[in-house]
């Protein structure tokens, strides 16, 4: 569904991505780990068109999008999670998810109200709180918002950028959970995270990316085994 092939992405005169390649397979879930600075947000700008590769390309259900624009890519069927939620924290529960389907604004109001009622069905806390301001609600209520606006778009590639920052180990398991039953429900997943025991423990395959290169590559099981891996990102020696 989604192929980076030798990607080459620069900030000025640095290159923040070397060469990366990697590939999306529809219905998977895939992680892409690694610590500061290694390019995961980077990664996620680039397909976005948010940052455009110096060489490369980014292909998106057998189309070339690297050149689109960032509002044609989301066009296209492709949603983000942005990093530490991004919400519109003066408007209401209700309104966030409304932003969501902006690019879907010209379709009948039925298949708003049914997109509406699937995210109240994963996240049922939101139902109760749909006229309260987003920016008052609890870090994971947030989260909450957070995923159920990128779905409002009816992706069919979600991109979930760093999902258990800043939350507490019970919601961290409940985001997860949700990310587990949206794949199940048909919708391909790439998750940027530093927790890699649990994206690990969700995903099918994973990619390691160190100062701008893929340096690992393999399945979620085996890079869990993976004794880079268990030092470097699962505390163990």
């Amino acid at each position: 569904m989604l192929r980076l092939e030798k990607i080459m992405t620069y900030y000025g005169s640095i290159a923040a991505l070397k060469d990366v390649s990697l590939e999306i397979g529809k219905g998977e879930v895939v992680c892409l780990l690694g610590g500061n600075a290694s390019g995961k947000s980077t990664t996620m700008k680039t397909v976005l068109g948010l940052v455009k590769p110096r060489s490369g390309s980014v292909t998106f259900a057998g189309e070339r999008i690297d050149g689109l624009d960032t509002q044609a890519i989301v066009s296209k069927g492709i949603s983000l999670v942005p990093e530490a939620r991004r919400l519109f924290g003066r408007m209401t529960v209700w309104e966030n998810l409304a932003m969501g389907a902006y690019t879907r604004r010209d379709r009948p109001p039925a298949e708003f109200e049914e997109d509406v009622a699937r995210v109240y069905g994963l996240f049922p806390r939101l139902k109760e709180r749909r006229d309260q301001y987003a920016g008052t609600l609890s870090g994971g209520e947030q989260q909450m918002v957070a995923i159920s606006r990128a779905l409002m778009a009816r992706p069919q590639l979600l991109l979930m950028d760093e999902p258990s920052m800043g939350l507490a180990p019970v919601f961290v398991d409940q985001v997860f959970d949700i990310i587990q039953t949206i794949n199940r429900q048909g919708t391909t997943i790439l998750v940027v995270e530093q927790n890699a025991s649990v994206a690990l423990s969700i995903a099918h395959r994973g990619y390691v990316l160190q100062n701008g290169r893929i340096v690992m590559a393999d399945s979620a099981a085996a890079l869990l085994r993976a004794d880079g891996v268990r030092r470097a990102y699962l505390g163990e020696a």
